[in-house]
C-alpha cells in the first residue's frame, strides 16, 4: 500500500511526473475542478506544447493517455486515479449544484442533464472498480474515461446554451416596457420599431405558449397606438419631404397596406408641390383674354424664377420620387405607374409656368443670362428624368428649343428694325438740306456706313446666338441644337431669312406700290441700296455663310441648307431691279420736263428761234448729275469707238441719206406721203433701239437707259403737235445742243443720233412748213447758248 500510495502521490494520477504534486499528496489542482474542466487559459496553451496525454490540454487524446497509462502505471496507481477522479466529479457536483442554487430559475431545465450526468459518472466509478479487479478490461475503462470526459465537454456547450436561451427570455419579457418607453410620444418611435422588429419573429413562432401570446398581444397594441398617431401626423400639412419619407417608411415597417400609403404619400406630395407651383404662378401677371391690357415687367429675372423653380419644385419632386422609388419598390400596388402620372402631370403644369415666364421676355435683354437660366433648368430636369424615364423628357427639351428659336425670331426682328433704321438715317442724310459749301456725306460713305453697320450688328448676334451651343452648356449636347439649331434656326432661319428679307426690302422700294401720300423713294436710295446688293452677291453672303458654318458647323446628316449661288442670285436680282427703276425714275423725271416744255409751246405761232431753249440746258445738267452720282457707286463701262467728229456732227430734220435742199421744195401738206414713205424706208435700215432694257451695272449703261427714255418721250410729245416753220427750227436747234452733249453720257453715240434723227424726222412730218435753218446758224446759236 505504501508503494501505491508513493506511486499514486508520486505521479499525481497522471504519467507525466515532472507536474509536482500538492501539499496533500493528491492530484495537483492549481485553479481548481472548473478550471480543469474547461480547460486551461488561452496563453497558458499557447505556452505549452502540444501533449495528447495532458487530460488537461486542449490536444487530448484518450486513446495515448490510456495506451501510456497501461504500459506506465502499476494497479496501485491506476488505483490512487480512479480515487482522484472520484473526488473530481464529487466537487464537480458540488459546484454544479452551487451554481443551479444560485441560478435556480436559470437552470432548472439542466436538473435532468446534472442527473444524468451523475449516472453517468457513478457508472464510470463502477467501472473503474471493475478495472481494479480485472486488469483485462482496463482497455474498456479506459474507453468509458474518454466517452466520460468527452460528455463532459458537451455538457458544458450545453448548459452555455441553456445560459443564452435564458438571457434571450429575459430581454423577450422586457419588450413591451421597452416598446412602451420608446414608442411614447416625443420620444424614440424609431429605435421602438428596430426593437419590435428583433421580437417579432420570435413572438410569432411561440404564439402558441401563453406566455409568449401575452407578450405579443400586449407589444402588438402598443405599436398600433404608434401607427395611429403615425397616420395623423402624415395627414399634417407641415410636413417636409424628409419627415414624410420617414413617417411612411415607419408605418410600412408596421406592415401597414402598401396601397394605402403609396396614395397618402403621393396625395401630401401633391399638396406640397402643387403649393410650390402656386407660389411660381403667383409672380406672372393676370392672362388677359382680350390681349388690351398692358403686361407689367416680371419681379424678377428669368435666372431667378428658374432658380426658385428648380431648386423648390424640381428639388423636391426629384427627393419625392426617389424615397417613392426606395419605400415602395417591389410592393403590391405600388409600381403600376403611379408615379410616373403623378410626376408627369405636375411637370406640364411647370412647363407651362416657365413658357409664361419665357413669353414675358419680349426685348432681348442678357442672352446670357436666358442661356444660364435654361441650363440650369435643363440640368435639374435631366435629374429627374434619371429617376422618372417617362417623365415627359421630350416636352422638357422641346421647351429649352423653343425658348432658343424664339430669342432668335427677336433677334432676327432686331436685325430688321436696326436695317430700317440704318436705311432711315440714310434718307435723312441724303434729304438734308446742304448749306453752301459744305458738302455732306457722299454716296461711297453711306453706303460703306450702311453695309458696316448690318455686317457689325449680324456678327454680334451670331456672337450671342453662339451662347446656345457653347460647350459649358447641358442642353448643348441635345441632338437638337447639334443638327437642327445650327442650321434651320441660326443659318436658314436667321442668316439666310435676314440677307432674303434685306433683298426684298430693298427690291420693295422698286416694286412695292407707294402708299397714298407716302413719299417716293428718292433715286439716290435706289442706287445706293442696288449697290449693296450687289457687294452682297459679290463678296457679303459668301463671308457671311462662312462665318455662320464655322460658328455652327452642320452635320453631314442634317437638314438641307440653302446654298450661297441661290442666294446671291436673289441679291443680284433686287440689285437688277433697283438699278432698273432707278433708270426708269431718272429717265420719267428728265422726261417729264421735255413733256412739259412741249406740251406747253405754242409751236406754229413760235418766232424764230435765236437760244436754246433752258429746259435743254436743264436736262443736259440732269444728266451730267446724275452722271456724278452713279459714277459714285459704279465702274465707268465700255463705250463704244466714237467717231471723230462727234460733236460736229450736224444734226438736220431729214436723213443723212438725202439733201435738205433737194426735197425741202418738194414737201407740201399735199403730199404728205412721201416724206412719211422715206422716214419709214430710213427706219427699215436704222438699228433697232430697245427703250427699257435692263441696264447693266456700270455708269455708261445707266446713263444710256436715262437718255433713250428721256429722248423716246420727246419724240413722243413731238409726234402729237403740229409746227410752223421757226417750230420746226427750235427744235432742229435743240436736237442739235443735245446731240453736242449727250453722246459723251451713252455706251454708243449712234443711240443719241438715232433717236435725234427721229425727233427730227418726226418734227418735219408734222411740219406744215418744213423749211429748215442753215446748219452753220444752228451751230452758232448752239456754241452761243
Amino acid at each position: 500500500m505504501a508503494e501505491v500510495e508513493a506511486a499514486g502521490s508520486g505521479a499525481g494520477g497522471s504519467p507525466e511526473a515532472g507536474t509536482g504534486t500538492s501539499s496533500g499528496g493528491g492530484w495537483r489542482r492549481p485553479h481548481g475542478p472548473l478550471q480543469r474542466y474547461y480547460g486551461p487559459s488561452a496563453a497558458e496553451a499557447a505556452e505549452a506544447a502540444p501533449d495528447p496525454a495532458d487530460i488537461n490540454g486542449p490536444h487530448f487524446d484518450p486513446e495515448v493517455f490510456l495506451t501510456k497509462v497501461r504500459s506506465e502505471c502499476p494497479l496501485g496507481q491506476l488505483l490512487a486515479r480512479e480515487a482522484a477522479l472520484g473526488r473530481e466529479i464529487r466537487a464537480l457536483d458540488s459546484d454544479m449544484q452551487t451554481l443551479l442554487y444560485e441560478n435556480y430559475n436559470k437552470f432548472i431545465s439542466a436538473t435532468d442533464t446534472i442527473r444524468k450526468m451523475k449516472v453517468d459518472f457513478r457508472r464510470m466509478e463502477a467501472e473503474m472498480d471493475d478495472l481494479a479487479a480485472n486488469m483485462a478490461a482496463i482497455s474498456t475503462s479506459s474507453a468509458r474515461v474518454s466517452a466520460a470526459l468527452q460528455d463532459r465537454h458537451r455538457r458544458g456547450a450545453q448548459l452555455a446554451g441553456v445560459q443564452a436561451l435564458l438571457r434571450k427570455l429575459q430581454s423577450l419579457v422586457e419588450v413591451p416596457g421597452r416598446l412602451r418607453r420608446w414608442a411614447a410620444p416625443g420620444a424614440d418611435p424609431a429605435r421602438a420599431l428596430r426593437c419590435y422588429a428583433r421580437a417579432r419573429a420570435v413572438l410569432r413562432h411561440y404564439r402558441h405558449l401563453p406566455s409568449f401570446r401575452a407578450i405579443e398581444d400586449e407589444s402588438h397594441a402598443i405599436m398600433a397606438d404608434l401607427a395611429q398617431r403615425l397616420r395623423a401626423r402624415l395627414r399634417d400639412d407641415t410636413l417636409d419631404p424628409k419627415e414624410l419619407t420617414e413617417c411612411v417608411e415607419m408605418l410600412l415597417q408596421l406592415e401597414e397596406p402598401p396601397e394605402e400609403l403609396c396614395e397618402e404619400f403621393l396625395s401630401h406630395a401633391g399638396a406640397r408641390l402643387e403649393a410650390e407651383l402656386a407660389a411660381l404662378e403667383a409672380e406672372l401677371p393676370a392672362a388677359d383674354p382680350s390681349g388690351t391690357a398692358a403686361t407689367p415687367p416680371p419681379a424678377s429675372d428669368i435666372l431667378d424664377f428658374v432658380d426658385r423653380g428648380s431648386s423648390a419644385f424640381v428639388g423636391n419632386l426629384c427627393l419625392l420620387a426617389a424615397s417613392y422609388r426606395s419605400l415602395f419598390e417591389g410592393r403590391p400596388g405600388a409600381g403600376d405607374g403611379r408615379l410616373e402620372a403623378f410626376a408627369a402631370t405636375l411637370t406640364t403644369r411647370y412647363f407651362e409656368l416657365l413658357e409664361r415666364r419665357l413669353a414675358l421676355e419680349r426685348g432681348l435683354g442678357d442672352t446670357s443670362l436666358l442661356v444660364r437660366a435654361l441650363d440650369r433648368f435643363h440640368r435639374r430636369l435631366r435629374a429627374l428624368l434619371e429617376l422618372l424615364p417617362a417623365a415627359r423628357a421630350e416636352a422638357g427639351a422641346a421647351l429649352v428649343a423653343r425658348a432658343a428659336r424664339e430669342r432668335v425670331g427677336r433677334y432676327l426682328r432686331a436685325l430688321q428694325t436696326f436695317f430700317l433704321g440704318c436705311l432711315g438715317d440714310v434718307r435723312q442724310a441724303l434729304a438734308a438740306p446742304r448749306p453752301p459749301g459744305k458738302e455732306g456725306p457722299g454716296l461711297p460713305d453711306l453706303l460703306a456706313t450702311l453695309a458696316s453697320s448690318v455686317l457689325g450688328q449680324l456678327k454680334a448676334v451670331l456672337a450671342y446666338v453662339q451662347l446656345f451651343t457653347a460647350k459649358d452648356v447641358a442642353f448643348a449636347s441635345l441632338p437638337y441644337f447639334k443638327g437642327e439649331f445650327c442650321v434651320e434656326a441660326v443659318r436658314e432661319g436667321l442668316v439666310v431669312a435676314f440677307v432674303r428679307w434685306l433683298c426684298c426690302t430693298a427690291r420693295g422700294f422698286a416694286d412695292g406700290p407707294a402708299e397714298r401720300g407716302a413719299p417716293a423713294a428718292p433715286p439716290a436710295l435706289l442706287l445706293l441700296l442696288a449697290r449693296l446688293c450687289l457687294d452682297y452677291e459679290a463678296t457679303t453672303i459668301s463671308y457671311i455663310l462662312t462665318l455662320t458654318d464655322e460658328q455652327f458647323p452642320p452635320q453631314d446628316t442634317g437638314p438641307a441648307a440653302t446654298p450661297g449661288p441661290a442666294l446671291c442670285a436673289e441679291a443680284r436680282g433686287a440689285a437688277q431691279r433697283l438699278l432698273d427703276h432707278y433708270v426708269q425714275v431718272q429717265g420719267a423725271a428728265v422726261a417729264q420736263m421735255l413733256r412739259k416744255s412741249v406740251e406747253t409751246r405754242d409751236w406754229l405761232g413760235t418766232v424764230e428761234p435765236r437760244n436754246v431753249r433752258a429746259v435743254m440746258k436743264r436736262v443736259v445738267e440732269d444728266i451730267t448729275a446724275i452722271d456724278v452720282q452713279v459714277g459714285q457707286l459704279f465702274e465707268e463701262g465700255v463705250r463704244r469707238a466714237q467717231s471723230s467728229d462727234s460733236s460736229r456732227r450736224a444734226f438736220s430734220v431729214y436723213s443723212s441719206s438725202r439733201a435738205p435742199g433737194r426735197y425741202a421744195p418738194s414737201y407740201t401738206p399735199s403730199a404728205p406721203m412721201d416724206t412719211h414713205l422715206l422716214s419709214n424706208i430710213q427706219k427699215l435700215f436704222s438699228e433697232r433701239i430697245d427703250i427699257f432694257s435692263p441696264v447693266e451695272f456700270n455708269k455708261v449703261s445707266v446713263l444710256t437707259g436715262i437718255i433713250k427714255i428721256s429722248l423716246k418721250t420727246l419724240l413722243e410729245c413731238v409726234r402729237l403737235r403740229t409746227l410752223g416753220r421757226f417750230g420746226l427750227q427750235q427744235v432742229q436747234v435743240d436736237g442739235h445742243y443735245l446731240q453736242l452733249y449727250l453722246w459723251r453720257f451713252a455706251a454708243d453715240e449712234r443711240v443719241v443720233q438715232g433717236l435725234l434723227d427721229e425727233v427730227a424726222a418726226s418734227a418735219a412730218h408734222r411740219c406744215l412748213d418744213p423749211v429748215p435753218m442753215e446748219h452753220s446758224v444752228v451751230e452758232l446759236i448752239c456754241e452761243r447758248g
